[in-house]
């Protein structure tokens, strides 16, 4: 077959396989377009999921007539300045869009300038365009997609749901938005009631404003502010608590010079910084804001414009992880045990007796048949079920200094269970899970250790002789660099067997045996990829976990109160290492509520 030149219409269609690959490409698109006309407010409509109809108005500074006969033509557009594709500064650039609609769907653009004396329209069904016209617009621009995909049949069969495509529609207008909080935005349509988010006012309070109307009252209620800024190059935004978590990590939103993104580098970046505070199956809820020169950053990489490639990927990584660091480490004691509601929520008050309850029947009736109330004493079958046992440990409080009740976790009062410290503060009570909190407190030793002048190690008189499967001994040993930096030194013994010469000083007397092979059950999961960095720290997660004050040991008031004060003096004591939560608070006003008593 000779090689021959396409017609135009067929290149059209080609060149929107790539640009409109479903219903919210076409939103996305315009939505874009009417950002860089200026506009204050945009109004999108759209029903059948998009399919049928897609409608979006604006207030921006609208097209003459010529620009609107130029404006559907291929790479046609008026967002470059120079052929310079490094000084992009708007959103679109590529004059790619409206074509690419006009050529599988049909679309009507209406249109007025401000030095037009009336409006224009024009028209392209399936690539064929038609004359301008003269219209009637008061101002800016309103384009209306219908029939999508009307010349291009297959393309129908690979949509999903009138519901799926809607949502993803949202989605798309969920991030413009935050994206731009100066900008007024209404969605409407798909038989649901509109949806607007009002024009925000600048700045951070103006930002949270948005985020917090598009995700919800959580994320404000938990969110940190978070900036970090070098050479050029600012981070900002709201990172969520370790309280707020997701399952996936599409509850992460990131914007590169105002451009919604998926980039695999900030992703990865956000990991990073919150792999100290969350479990390994859950995902924080963050949207930054990165900002830099147009020359640093390549926004022509992939045809929806969804990915970049900056020039100098280390910065910008290191810096979204030190914002983010920087916040969770301010907000260290903010955990989910800080929401009165979610601890509330866990207590479900009993069932109101039924319309036939006879209150003769109860338990607590006297015994005796109720022939008196003098009877020697109740029945009390059920109150068994509330006996916890006597305090493990108990602090009178005559024993209580009055200044510990002013410390943010307040005086130990007892132990419950050999495993939790209950503690009163001027306002409420706390409940302190013993394992997770010094797990916290003697990994951040590990890791200043580390930082500072190295982990100081004791040497075993004996060394312990740990057997395991050679597999698992290579793998020990070929880590075995690593594990030194933490002050644990292990050596080949034969080959089904390890040495353990000296072990970190922090951990005092230590199941070399459990805790090599928790090592290497982790070992196990790595990838070399995984940086060095991370790698160490999973081994001071690791030792930290076995090198903590255990459940079931029963605490003096003395070292109760040292743990209190050593969690408030400890970096992100808020949670244990795997991200549990370190202690839950209850205010009296909160444990009034569970009373009844507000």
């Amino acid at each position: 077959m000779p090689v021959r030149q396409l017609p135009e219409t067929i290149v059209n269609r080609i060149a929107a396989g790539e640009v409109v690959e479903r219903p919210a490409s076409v939103v996305k698109e315009l939505v874009e377009n009417a950002i860089d006309a200026g506009a204050s407010r945009i109004d999108i409509f759209s029903d059948g999921g998009g399919r049928r109809k897609i409608v979006i108005a604006d207030d921006g500074a609208g097209m003459t007539q010529a620009d609107l006969a130029l404006a559907v033509d291929r790479h046609a557009t008026s967002k470059l300045d120079d052929e310079d594709l490094l000084q992009i500064r708007t959103l679109g650039f590529r004059g790619e869009a409206l074509p690419s609609i006009g050529a599988v769907a049909r679309l009507s653009i209406t249109t007025r300038h401000a030095r037009e004396p009336h409006a224009w329209a024009l028209s392209v069904e399936g690539g064929d365009k038609s004359d301008v016209a003269p219209a009637a617009l008061s101002h800016g621009t309103r384009v209306e997609v219908a029939d999508l995909f009307f010349a291009t049949p297959a393309r129908l069969k690979f949509l999903k749901t009138d519901r799926t495509e809607a949502e993803a529609i949202r989605e798309v207008v969920r991030r413009l938005a935050m994206a731009r909080p100066d900008i007024a935005f209404t969605l409407a349509g798909e038989e649901r009631a509109p949806v607007t988010w009002a024009a925000a006012l600048p700045g951070a309070p103006g930002r949270l404003t948005r985020l917090g109307d598009i995700l919800g009252a959580d994320f404000r209620a938990n969110a940190i502010e978070v900036r970090s800024e070098r050479e050029g190059v600012a981070v900002e935004g709201f990172a969520a608590s370790p309280a707020l978590t997701r399952a996936n990590a599409l509850g992460q939103y990131l914007f590169v010079n105002g451009r919604p993104v998926r980039d695999k580098l900030i992703l990865g970046a956000v990991r990073a910084a919150y792999s100290d505070y969350l479990p390994r199956d859950r995902h924080p809820v963050v949207a930054l804001f990165v900002t830099l020169d147009s020359r640093e950053v390549d926004a022509n990489v992939h045809p929806a414009k969804t990915e970049v490639r900056f020039r100098n990927a280390g910065l910008v990584r290191a810096l979204i992880v030190h914002a983010l660091k920087d916040g969770l480490a301010r907000e260290g004691r903010r955990t989910a045990a800080n929401s009165a509601s979610s601890v509330i929520s866990t207590f479900r008050p009993g069932a109101a007796p039924p319309a036939n309850w006879d209150w003769r029947s109860s338990p607590s009736y006297p015994v005796g048949g109720g022939a008196g109330f003098a009877a020697p004493s109740f029945a009390e079958r059920t109150q068994a079920t509330f006996d916890v046992g006597a305090p493990s440990a108990d602090i009178r409080p005559h024993e209580i200094a009055p200044d510990l009740l002013d410390r943010p976790l307040g005086a130990a009062r007892t132990q419950i269970h050999e495993t939790y410290i209950v503690s009163q503060t001027r306002d409420g009570l706390i409940v302190v899970d013993q394992h997770a909190a010094h797990e916290r407190i003697v990994y951040e030793r590990l890791k200043a250790s580390l930082d500072a002048n190295g982990v100081q190690r004791q040497i075993l008189l004996i060394p312990d002789i740990v057997e395991m499967d050679e597999a698992t001994v290579e793998r020990l040993v070929g880590r075995a660099d690593e594990l030194a930096q933490f002050g644990l030194v292990v050596e080949s013994f034969g080959p089904g067997a390890v040495a353990v010469r000296e072990t970190p000083s922090l951990l005092g007397k230590t199941d070399a045996a459990s805790l090599l092979r928790d090592l290497a059950e982790h070992m196990a999961e790595w990838d070399e990829a995984l940086p060095l960095e991370r790698r160490l720290m999973h081994v001071a997660a690791t030792m930290a976990c076995h090198g903590s004050v255990r459940a079931g040991r029963v605490l003096k008031p003395e070292e109760m109160n040292a743990l209190l004060r050593e969690m408030e003096s400890t970096p992100n004591s808020g949670q244990c290492n795997h991200g549990r939560p370190t202690y839950v608070e209850l205010t009296l006003t909160d444990i009034e509520k569970l009373f009844g008593r507000r």
